[in-house]
């Protein structure tokens, strides 16, 4: 019910504005218009997991075989090309024939679905929502960010010039990554919810964390409003741009100011949610099976060469992302356990680290770019303390200095995220990312 009433509130502010939103949307989705295949396949995929198999293999042909039709009536009809209608149309169906299942069969469907639905829902709400930092925030703050950058080494414009010297073929492969991000979660999903309907759910898995950096992170798009390098300071600028990224650095300067932009370029940098996404699924990628470890880590890299690469970050907002996500996690993993103080610790950390960084940002950017060895040790010596504290709370071996610090050796099987399975009455736990 909370759910539909945002979707409400939410399309009356897009009506009003006069941009699509998530109902529109969603209708679009149906008419054969959808906004994200990728999407759309992701949300049936989940929702799958949570079926007897013969209707799983029957929802996801019924699915693949109506995104055909759709996309030969559009070819023959002269329409415009896309797919992502055929999951949409199948998960509805999936749905109602699941309100008609008894018992636990139809609580595992219904709760597998959900988790299908919100992903899908979301995504259309954090489209809406990028219009709100448009509009909230018509002055955006990349002087302030690409000062700061410079202790970091200007990231985005070495590696943009990278891209460019190695030409289509690296770059082509990034944007594949960056863009199929729902559709490597989903892989992870689904491989820590492949037993749920013959095992209890896990305690915590990768949607939630998922979902709620994707309503905590964003909020920052209007709080610290910036664009990116290749529209602030690149050839996406629509003349407003200062610069001509990446082939040029901006001149230093001591007084930066926010600058007007345009009423199209969303303001979703800060922090790069992109990166935080990632590194969730780096993060519960790491008990899973080798394919599935590399398969998480090579994802992690490549999404961070593709936003800076691209010019859609600074190297500021990836190491904001990043914080903002072990912050995150650490506040969801393992709720069992409780607020026990190394929770709070990791919590606290992360939280005064990912405010300070954003202070300095904005404050402390023009001091940054003339001390940027000292401020850059700083930077990535808060994110490195973030991270290993991170590292002794949740994954260090108990029987290590670390893992006793992090107090893995007095709450070790608390800190374990379980698959649940029933073994005489009494529930068996072993570790999961």
């Amino acid at each position: 019910m909370a759910a539909a009433v945002l979707l409400v509130v939410v399309q009356v502010w897009a009506s009003t504005h006069e941009v699509m939103g998530p109902l529109r949307s969603l209708v679009d989705d149906y008419l054969g218009n959808p906004q994200s295949a990728a999407v759309s396949w992701a949300g049936l995929g989940l929702a799958c997991v949570g079926v007897p198999a013969r209707a799983r293999v029957v929802t996801l042909a019924a699915a693949a075989i109506s995104d055909l039709m759709t996309l030969g009536l559009q070819v023959l009809c002269g329409w415009h090309v896309s797919i992502g209608t055929g999951p949409t149309l199948a998960l509805t169906a999936l749905t109602v024939t699941a309100f008609r299942w008894q018992g636990r069969q139809r609580r595992t469907a219904l709760h597998a679905i959900a988790f299908g639905v919100l992903l899908i829902m979301a995504s259309k709400v954090a489209d809406t929502w990028l219009m709100v930092s448009i509009i909230a925030g018509p002055q955006v703050l990349d002087q302030y960010v690409q000062l700061a950058d410079r202790a970091l080494g200007e990231p985005a414009w070495l590696v943009g010039r990278a891209l460019e010297a190695l030409g289509p073929i690296p770059s082509h492969v990034l944007h594949v990554v960056y863009i199929q991000l729902p559709v490597a979660a989903m892989v992870v999903a689904v491989w820590q919810l492949r037993n749920v309907t013959t095992s209890p759910w896990p305690q915590h898995s990768l949607l939630r964390t998922f979902l709620a950096l994707g309503v905590i992170g964003p909020i920052g798009y209007v709080l610290f409003p910036v664009v990116g390098p290749v529209f602030a300071y690149g050839p996406l600028g629509h003349g407003l741009q200062l610069g001509n990224w990446p082939d040029a650095l901006p001149a230093l300067t001591s007084a930066p100011k926010p600058m007007l932009f345009d009423a199209v370029t969303a303001r979703n940098c800060m922090p790069s949610m992109h990166t935080a996404w990632a590194t969730a699924l780096f993060i519960h990628s790491r008990h899973a099976p080798r394919w599935l470890r590399w398969a998480g880590a090579l994802w992690l890299v490549c999404t961070l060469l593709a936003t800076l690469g691209f010019g859609y970050h600074y190297g500021s907002d990836l190491v904001a992302g990043v914080v903002l996500c072990l912050t995150v996690e650490s506040i969801l993993r393992d709720p069992d356990s409780g607020w026990h103080r190394y929770r709070v610790r990791i919590v606290s950390l992360g939280v005064t680290t990912l405010a300070g960084l954003l202070l300095s940002y904005r404050f402390l950017a023009v001091t940054m770019a003339e001390y940027p060895v000292l401020a850059g040790v700083a930077v990535l010596g808060a994110l490195a303390t973030v991270s290993l504290v991170f590292y002794a709370t949740w994954f260090a071996s108990a029987e290590s200095r670390l893992g006793h610090w992090g107090g893995r050796s007095t709450t070790d099987s608390s800190h374990l995220l379980a698959t649940p399975t029933v073994q005489s009455g009494q529930l068996a736990r072993k570790p999961k990312g």
